[in-house]
């Protein structure tokens, strides 16, 4: 069983900073792409970013381009996603999550608990 524990959320003001941080248990994290994904009340969990097995290959949406950047250290089995410029809209709880490629994201089922964040106007 696999567990994602995240960690780094909070309230910030527009503009301002966060990272959040997803540590995995187990010792196959080096073989599966990992991402983030972000929900809001009443919507469904939309696709934020994601990094591949490596780290050499990394994808955004294209709301949090330039302003997210998603990274890993397979030594310690984390996946980072350091948001700047924070926007109001980027209010949501975010999850973790893996999958055997960057297309196939949370399929395996496996998600971490969520982190709010909430960005003040």
């Amino acid at each position: 069983q696999v567990q994602l524990d995240e960690s780094g959320g909070g309230l910030v003001q527009a503009g301002g900073s966060l990272r959040l941080s997803c540590e995995a248990s187990g010792r196959t994290f080096g073989r599966y792409a990992m991402g983030w994904f972000r929900q809001t009340p009443g919507k469904e969990r939309e696709f934020v970013a994601a990094i591949n097995w490596s780290g050499r290959d990394t994808y955004y949406a294209d709301s949090v381009k330039g302003r997210f950047t998603i990274s890993r250290d397979n030594s310690k089995n984390t996946v980072y996603l350091q948001m700047n410029s924070l926007k109001p809209e980027g209010t949501a709880v975010y999850y973790c999550t893996r999958g055997l490629s960057t297309q196939a994201l949370g399929v395996t089922g496996y998600w971490g608990q969520g982190s709010q964040v909430t960005v003040s106007s």
